[in-house]
This record gives C-alpha cells, structure tokens and sequence, in this order.
C-alpha cells in the first residue's frame, strides 16, 4: 500500500480492521492476543513505541506487531523531535512508527503537537504574533504530512493544559498567548486534516475531581464554540500507593454525554520496589479496573498501555524508588497485569462472587484529638479479581459511616473529633467489587484538644462552580480555621436537598447517612495554620429540573 493514500481509503482500511475482528473469539481462540479481543468488543488496545528497541530489538518488534492493534509514538512526533531548529522538519523516527503500523495493519495516533515540555528553547523564547504563527505552521506541517495516511487517524493536539488544582497551567503557552492557544491549535490540526480525530489530553483526570470537573468544563466550552474538539484522553498515570481512583466509568460517560469520544491514551500502574506478589496482584486490579472502566463506556474507543515492557519505561527516571509499571516484566515475560488486560477483554465483565477472607482484628496507636493509625492483619483473595484494599467503618448503630479507605493494611484516619470514643472494624474488598466479613471491632477514644473548642473554630463556604439540569458541581468548599491556633483536622457537614445524591468527591473524605453528608479533611490537608485555608469539592446529582444546591456547610 502506498504509504500516501487517499481519504476514502482511510476510511476503507479502518472499516476492514474493525470487520476482521469483530467476530467473537471461540474457545480455540480464546487465549489470543490482547488485539484480537480488543477488536471483538469494538475497542483497540494499544501501546507506545520507542524508536530505540523498535529499530534494534526482535523480541520488541513482534509483541509490538502481535499484541496491539493502535501505536502512540513515547517521542519521535513530539516538536523536539520534528522540528527542533525553527522550519527544519525531520521525520524519520516518526515515519518508522507509521511505516510499522502499516506493516502490522495497525492504527497510529499522533503525540503530541502542544506542550508546554519537550519544545525547543526557540519557540518558548518567541514573542507572541510569532509563536502563534509557528504553532500553526508546525502543526500545518506536522499533521499534513500524514493527512493521507490510512493509518494516522488521530492527534493530541494540545496536551496537559491544567495543573493539579484545575487552574490553566502557566506555560510559556499561556503566558504568552492566553487560553486562545488552545482553541486556535485545534482550528489548525482540522484545516490540516480534515477527518482526523482531534484530541485534549491530560493527567490525573481519571476519576471526578476538580481537574477532570475543569477538563469537562473546557471542552464544553470549546464545543459550544465550534471548536472541532473530537475526543479527550484520559492519561491513565497511576500508582498503587495512592489508591484507585474514584468515579473513572463515571467519569468517561459524563465526557461522553458532551458529544466526544474518550480513550485511555497512556495507562501504567507504577509500585514502590522491590516488585512483590502482593504489589503484582493490586496492579493486575487495577488494570483489570480501567479496561472494565472504558468497555463500560460505549464512546470510550479503548486503552493505549504506555509502553508494554519495563525494560523500557519512563517511570524509573521520572520516579526513583518506583518502576515495574507495565504488563511485561524486563525480560518480555508476561506479567498478572497482562492476564488482567488479556481476560477483562476476552471476558468482559468479572464473573467473581468470592469474597476476600475477613481481616485480623485493627489495633490502634498514635491516637490524638483528632487522628489515630490502624493496622491489621492482611486478607486474601481467591476469586480471581484479586485483593483491591480495605474500608474502615465506624460502628454506629443501624448506618455504620465509612471513615477511610486504604490499599494496604494500615491507615491514618484524620478528621475525628476530640474526646470522643469510636469503635472501628475493617472489611477487604476485591477488584470485582465484593466485600468480605467484618473484622472484630476495636476501640479507642480520641485525646481531649485538635477539634472544635475554644480557639479551634472553623468555617466552610461552598460555590457552585457548575451545574446543569440533572446535577451540579460545587468547587470550592473553602474551609478555614477561624481560631487563634492551629488545628490537626476538620469535619464539615452539610444536607442534600431530596432527591440528590452524592456522585464524586476529591480533596475530602465523605461519608453519606440519607440525606447528610460529612467531609473529613484528607491526609494531607487536615493541618491548618490560624486564618489558614484548604478547599475539596464534590459532584451530585438531582432530579431533572430540579435548581437546588446545599443550602449551607457547618464546619467543625
């Protein structure tokens, strides 16, 4: 085939993948490639390429070719690789990808033509009319290369455009030319191509929290503009250390009710090392979790791994202490991960109804007025799914309240009230979602100091940030210490109007009984300085029509 084909073709080719896999994998199949039972469910699995291995090494060449149906080039179609010295354009690494997916009949989607890393030092230095300029020249140059390229379907046209707070990233982008960059950077990659799909793409926006809630806002904003924002990436970056993330089926659909498609464009799961079977078997959930997540999802169009070996990975470098991140360890063996993609593909949905055995009995130290640590002895998992981690109740008559989650056998719970017993039990739960027994129950009363008294009072106000006719997003929720010392922990509580329901959180630890929602500072937000200040946020539902919101916030 021509590496230059027309975009009927495109089109023709795309059309034939899909059909060739779209048959269900019988049983002499079912232990096939991941592509294959990608395809059958309407979905790709893909991966990064480096060049380096792609060029060098057999053994990286043919699971690239056999696994995968999608490749993301990790480098070689990022601005320092194109075009490093201003008009001098080289595509020789990025040909090599594109020429190797259309060898191994394969779909390539261009990263990245936007960000604030990886450019070179002459265009961050220029001024405002000339870096808009070589931003639609790159991008002109870039994707009309393969404008006529059966294979390159799709860009991230600007990437990574938020920090972690939600706010517009400082870059020398905006900086320089404001948000009108963003905007101005898709109109370009569509008079570039016109059938390509055009995508925003970030981290940490897995789950609802007050970035992907600022991602959600923007392309709605974008689209209503009739900027031609086609999809949005989902990173997928994560780490088994700091839990799961909430709300990620939720968190695809709501994107996808804009209109736009979503894909998981680069998904690894890093540990702490040494690699153990334990660390193996939570980052088997968790990418068991993410496939789930998107096949869920009928707009998600499937899952790029970032990279397929660690052998070569980023996350060493980025992450000293972390690594072992993907699903084939160094030496191209496969990994649980990979299973966990490989059955959650072939299979769909867990068929495992096994619980986790019951944990050991907590035991408390370090208790204050208004924290305490818990540990106990660990679970097990045989069903399949694979051990998840732990919820931490308190027993409190008919309605125990959630106080934490962890994905280890241990947790520092913040947020209590001073001089005040609490009797806690644990229960493990798995990636399918089943919970075991309650643990026998311990008891500790918290030390007299750290929560509301004198000199520790504390206020919380709420803003609606967004809402729409069946829910609404209030962000912030800034709590602040009023007293006249420092406080170790908060509590906030607030009613739900009938008929509302809590739907996602973040920066907060929240606990429903009916109507009544509690928000427990998080680990590592619960210290505040007098006339100090923090903030979470949370999503709801409501009834369609419905206009209330909170009426107000008690802060203690």
């Amino acid at each position: 085939m021509s590496v230059r084909s027309s975009s009927l073709l495109r089109v023709l080719t795309l059309l034939g993948m899909l059909v060739a896999f779209l048959v269900p994998a019988t049983s002499a199949e079912a232990s096939g490639p991941l592509r294959t039972h990608a395809a059958s469910r309407g979905k790709f699995i893909g991966t990064a390429l480096a060049t380096g291995p792609l060029s060098n090494e057999t053994q990286y060449r043919t699971i690239a070719g056999q696994e995968f149906n999608q490749v993301t080039a990790e480098n070689a179609m990022k601005w320092e690789s194109t075009e490093p010295s201003q008009g001098q354009f080289t595509f020789s690494g990025a040909d090599a990808i594109v020429n190797f997916a259309t060898q191994n009949n394969q779909q390539v989607h261009g990263h990245t033509l936007v960000w604030h890393s990886q450019t070179p030092g002459w265009v961050q230095g220029l001024g405002a009319t000339a870096m808009r300029t070589a931003m639609q020249n790159h991008i002109s140059q870039v994707v009309g290369r393969y404008a006529d390229n059966a294979a390159v379907v799709s860009w991230d046209v600007v990437n990574e455009v938020f920090d972690d707070n939600g706010n517009m990233r400082t870059s020398f982008w905006y900086n320089t030319l404001g948000s009108s960059y963003i905007a101005d950077a898709f109109r370009a990659a569509r008079a570039a191509d016109s059938n390509a799909r055009l995508c925003i793409n970030d981290y940490n926006v897995e789950g609802i929290n007050a970035k992907s809630t600022a991602m959600y806002n923007l392309v709605s904003s974008l689209r209503q503009q009739g900027v031609p924002v086609d999809c949005v990436g989902i990173q997928g970056h994560l780490a088994i250390q700091y839990g799961f993330p909430g709300q990620v089926q939720q968190n695809l659909q709501r994107f996808a009710d804009l209109g736009v498609q979503v894909r998981i464009t680069e998904l690894d799961v890093r540990m702490q090392m040494p690699r153990d079977a334990t660390k193996d078997t939570t980052q088997a959930t968790y990418y068991r979790n993410v496939v789930n997540a998107c096949l869920a999802v009928t707009a998600c169009a499937g899952i790029t791994i970032w990279g397929f070996t660690d052998r070569y990975s980023w996350v060493g470098d980025t992450f000293p202490g972390e690594g072992a991140a993907l699903i084939y360890n160094e030496n191209y063996e496969q990994k649980p991960s990979y299973t966990a993609v490989h059955d959650a593909l072939a299979g769909g949905t867990s068929t495992d109804t096994t619980p986790p055995t019951t944990p050991g009995t907590p035991s408390a130290s370090n208790v204050t007025g208004s924290s305490a640590s818990l540990t106990w002895s660990a679970s097990t998992d045989s069903g399949g799914s694979g051990l998840a981690g732990y919820n931490v109740y308190r027993e409190q008559g008919t309605t125990d309240p959630l106080l934490g989650q962890s994905s280890t056998n241990s947790i520092s719970l913040t947020g209590l009230s001073a001089n005040t017993q609490y009797q806690v039990y644990v229960r493990a739960r798995d990636g399918a979602g089943n919970l075991s027994g309650n643990s026998p129950a311990t008891t500790f009363t918290t030390t007299t100091g750290g929560g509301p008294g004198p000199g520790g009072g504390c206020t919380a106000v709420g803003t609606v940030q967004t809402q729409w006719s069946s829910g609404y997003v209030v962000q912030p929720v800034t709590v602040t210490n009023t007293g006249t010392s420092a406080k170790s922990g908060w509590t906030v509580t607030f009613t739900l109007p009938a008929g509302h329901t809590v739907t996602g959180s973040w920066n907060a630890v929240v606990t429903v009984s009916g109507q009544t929602v509690t928000a427990r500072n998080a680990n590592y937000n619960g210290n505040l300085a007098p006339s100090g200040s923090t903030s979470f946020g949370f999503q709801a539902s409501r009834p369609n029509g419905n206009t209330q919101t909170p009426p107000g916030y008690t802060c203690a």
